[in-house]
């Protein structure tokens, strides 16, 4: 039997090129593993072989995604790979938009069976699961030792053109789609078999899994806006000019604040959005009409409300987690608490 041809596509981090500060690493080419691909050459044994390894920034990627995938398509296509793996992203937003995207390219432009690998929070599994493979993964590289046997079975069932069976029983992100099957035992006995270990505590897997979505039960109204401290929040992306945290245009790991003390307008020379996804020309003219810090003025003058909030925080909604999300606001929220104001508004694009 021959060897699969395999290329991988890694991150910077991975790749041991550095952090953040080379994320707008440009695509580059390597001959052989590199990094997790370690991991994978010991799992394909002598079934497959990772030939070549592209590395690429995580910011280069999302900030220049037309460019980046013609670059990696043109590096992919004379490699004759049998196989092409991205990854694992475990819970790295931008990474894992990456991995998902460049593999569905790949799939698409060059009929190259793909793989990725990611938790199931991370905003590129949403974004791909019902295109392509995602082996489920943890939230971080410490889930790396389960995570590439994992893909490596699978990866070499898809090159040898194997079919592939359930979500369940390879390890995969559930994508949508229902295939008929015959159980051993019928559907009655089954739901009273889950039943009785619900009954009596004991762990059970259910057959059709239900969304968990978040209850927030709302705060009491306030009583009077006019002596209320009114604070702005925004996943609108609008950041002081020159973005100075470098929030990231999709999938943000970080949120700013920013001190608009005096602040009575957003006006084109001092501010504009980090945002990605949209068209950013009107945010960029004037970021008021994404985060009303004029109106706002106008209505503390008014006296329609007590005071504006001397601070502003802002994050780009862009595909970042929900995870991230919550870490975001449980921290900005308590500052806010703690500033004593009675009101938040939330803007989005």
């Amino acid at each position: 039997m021959s060897t699969f041809k395999v290329v991988h596509y890694i991150n910077q981090f991975y790749a041991g090129v550095g952090g953040e500060e080379h994320a707008d690493y440009k695509p580059e080419l390597r001959d052989g593993p590199v990094g997790p691909g370690a991991a994978f050459t010991a799992a394909f044994g002598d079934k497959a072989k990772i030939i070549k390894t592209i590395v690429c920034g995580d910011s280069y990627f999302n900030e220049n995604p037309d460019e980046a995938k013609k670059t990696l398509i043109d590096m992919i296509r004379d490699c004759g790979a049998d196989l092409f793996i991205a990854g694992p992203a475990f819970n790295a937003g931008r990474y894992g938009v990456a991995c998902g995207t460049i593999c569905a390219a790949v799939s698409e432009q060059l009929g190259i069976p793909v793989l990725t690998g990611m938790f199931e929070e991370n905003p590129g599994a949403e974004m791909f699961k019902d295109k392509l493979h995602i082996i489920a993964t943890g939230s971080s590289a410490t889930g790396m030792r389960t995570a590439v046997p994992k893909m490596a079975a699978l990866g070499l069932k898809l090159a040898a053109g194997e079919s592939v069976g359930a979500s369940i029983e390879e390890g995969y992100l559930p994508g949508g789609a229902r295939v008929n099957f015959f159980e051993k035992e019928r559907g009655s006995k089954r739901a009273v078999d889950m039943l009785l270990k619900k009954l009596a505590g004991a762990p059970f897997v259910t057959e059709y899994p239900m969304p968990d979505f978040d209850r927030v039960a709302p705060n009491p109204a306030v009583l009077d806006i006019t002596k209320a401290t009114v604070a702005l929040v925004t996943s609108g992306g609008i950041v002081p000019k020159g973005n100075p945290d470098r929030i990231e245009s999709s999938s943000a790991s970080r949120y700013g604040e920013y001190d608009i003390t005096g602040v009575n307008d957003l006006t084109a020379e001092t501010y504009e959005t980090a945002h990605g996804g949209y068209d950013p020309v009107y945010a960029n003219q004037d970021a008021d009409r994404v985060l009303p810090v004029d109106i706002m003025r106008a209505f503390e003058k008014e006296g329609k409300i007590g005071k504006l909030y001397n601070k502003f925080y802002t994050t780009v909604g862009n595909g970042t987690s929900t995870k991230s999300s919550k870490h975001f606001a449980k921290e900005f929220a308590k500052k806010l608490k703690d500033d004593n104001v009675q009101v938040v508004i939330l803007t989005s694009t």
